[in-house]
């Protein structure tokens, strides 16, 4: 019933955009717009008070690092704002990807629970197909799909699976969140194990887990493994991310890896004090240039790793 096939070119919020026109660096894995406080932190918001702050990080973040893309990976459930998105997209001159899906089951909106893999899979293939909320945007990535823990919950069994057989069935990749870092090889193996070809799938939260063997693993099944809360150091450090980061290069993954700084919350805009969405260029890349990186090796991490991701690409091979 649900047949593989791969999405050319990318699905924006503004439209079809080839990947080849994507010249500067990718943003895997942000939140531009949300609303998490139902899980009982009212700072977990970026609504309408901080589009304009949002808007003018992207502007400047293109005009100083061509940044080309944001993956926003805020899905149902998680406050998703299709029209904010198209905004803030027009208004700061950046593309903008949308994702759908669950994220980890304490936010799952009512109706999830007591719905059959079959439900939920046509839910997903609908908005995908027929666009969100009678918007005519349609998502270009599943994502964030969510568990917690070591394993997903009967009910993120439920959902993951519909992820990936939605995946299946129009194409698009699937990044997961990966509570903590914890539960990839888990996440990974349900995903395959319902027909997903491991390379359209992203784990996330990998820099939040001190275990290089995992990043391997993951890497070495052929997932990609994402670095995507760049600068929550209330969370792990820089330093370990970096030491995390040069071992997965070291270990020949340097095409398996997604970079991103996951901003989630109001405090953590350059307006308000936070790290911004530009820590990841101002910051952290410095740190691995300094490292032994080359201009090669950042291009393919920021760019060509996201866009073969998105994209279903099987090697670089492709012109990006």
């Amino acid at each position: 019933m649900y047949e593989q096939r791969p999405v050319h070119p990318l699905r924006t919020v503004s439209g079809p955009l080839e990947a080849a026109r994507v010249r500067g660096p990718v943003l895997a894995h942000e939140h531009l717009a949300l609303d998490l406080s139902s899980g009982g932190d009212p700072t977990a918001v970026l609504d309408d008070r901080h589009r304009g702050a949002v808007t003018a990080e992207l502007a400047a973040l293109r005009e100083e690092f061509g940044l080309g893309l944001v993956v926003e990976l805020t899905c149902r459930g998680m406050g998703r704002d299709v029209a904010a998105l198209v905004r803030i997209s027009r208004e700061s001159g950046v593309a903008v990807v949308v994702g759908t899906g669950w994220y980890y089951e304490r936010f799952h909106p009512a109706g999830t629970a007591g719905a059959g893999v079959d439900e939920l899979t046509e839910v997903l293939v609908r908005e995908i197909e027929g666009g969100i909320d009678g918007t005519g945007v349609r998502p270009g990535v599943i994502g964030e799909a969510g568990s917690h823990g070591d394993a997903p919950s009967g009910q993120e069994v439920l959902t993951l699976t519909a992820a990936a057989r939605a995946a299946k069935s129009t194409g698009l990749p699937v990044a997961t969140h990966a509570q903590l870092g914890r539960g990839g090889p888990a996440q990974l193996e349900l995903l395959t194990g319902a027909g997903l070809e491991p390379h359209r799938v992203s784990i996330g939260h990998q820099d939040l887990l001190d275990d290089a063997g995992v990043h391997r693993e993951l890497a070495a099944e052929g997932a990609y493994v994402a670095f995507d809360t760049v600068g929550k150091e209330n969370y792990v450090s820089d330093d370990a991310r970096l030491r995390l980061l040069l071992a997965l290069l070291e270990a020949g993954h340097a095409d398996r890896v997604l970079l991103s700084c996951d901003i989630s919350r109001y405090g953590y805009l350059t307006s308000k004090g936070g790290t911004g969405y530009g820590h990841l260029f101002r910051s952290f890349l410095p740190r691995l240039r300094a490292a032994g990186a080359d201009d090669a090796l950042i291009d393919l991490l920021t760019r060509r790793n996201p866009l073969r991701f998105l994209t279903g690409g099987t090697s670089d091979d492709e012109e990006l």
